[in-house]
């Protein structure tokens, strides 16, 4: 990849959770468009890899948690000392570690789960408003879930935060507005290893009820971020995008 890259686009973009999977998946298509890119996550070397790949003089990392505000405030740092500005944010650092009934739901893994999915995402919106979209405008993509739109069994606490992370969407789309847009992806199941025990050993039996026949990759979803920070989205803010290869089209289907 590093051996075609475009020109430079003079756009900056922090990715958090993208030393693999969508976050990357994302990371590499807005290299490939010219963007630089600034990527976050918990395995330094998984990190130095990542960025490897993408070309050291497109990428930078900054390791670290999340949910923690003090690595919330070094990668927008990290951003502004190696790039001079950060135009995009996309949040897609998560995390879904139960699975099981909701009555069951241990309310400490819900705190969990709510403070990766949701608390994380205001807090690298906010930093990142104040370091340079405030006065500079921008774009933020937040990346959701299907489970965020419907009734999502035996993963209750993951899909309540991801409905809570599109209602943030709007909130920050309205309150941003009118130089910062804000929306979000909801990707159905994309092949990464966060998902893997949704498919892994029935791939086939888990792409037959998509219309499109398959499971989505890591470069759907890029692909869909790339349109959100781009000029073909100008007039597009706090809104929802469904990568799903048509599974809710099955909705009501016996």
């Amino acid at each position: 990849m590093t051996s075609q890259l475009p020109e430079l686009s003079g756009k900056v973009a922090l990715i958090t959770g993208a030393s693999r999977g969508i976050g990357y998946g994302i990371a590499e298509a807005l290299v490939a468009r010219g963007d630089r890119v600034v990527i976050t996550g918990r395995t330094e070397d998984s990190l130095k890899e990542a960025v490897e790949q993408l070309g050291a003089e497109r990428a930078v990392y900054v390791a670290g948690k999340a949910h923690d505000e003090a690595h919330q405030t070094a990668a927008v740092e990290r951003a502004m000392e190696a790039f001079g500005r950060v135009d995009y944010l996309v949040n897609n650092a998560g995390t879904n570690p139960v699975f099981g009934p909701i009555a069951d739901l241990d309310l400490n893994v819900a705190r969990k789960v709510f403070e990766t999915n949701v608390i994380s995402a205001l807090g690298f919106a906010q930093k990142t408003w104040y370091a340079w979209q405030k006065d500079n405008g921008g774009a933020i993509v937040n990346i959701a879930s299907v489970a965020g739109i419907a009734p999502s069994p035996f993963i209750a606490a993951y899909g309540v935060s991801k409905a809570a992370l599109i209602n943030l969407t709007q909130q920050l789309a309205h309150e941003f507005a009118p130089g910062v847009r804000v929306n979000a992806i909801a990707p159905a199941v994309v092949k990464t290893k966060f998902a893997s025990a949704l498919y892994e050993g029935r791939e086939a039996e888990a792409a037959a009820s998509y219309p499109l026949a398959r499971l989505g990759v890591p470069s759907d979803i890029g692909g869909a971020a790339a349109f959100l920070t781009s000029a073909q989205s100008d007039w597009v803010t706090g809104q929802t995008l469904v990568v799903d290869g048509g599974i809710f089209l099955n909705a009501g289907v016996s």
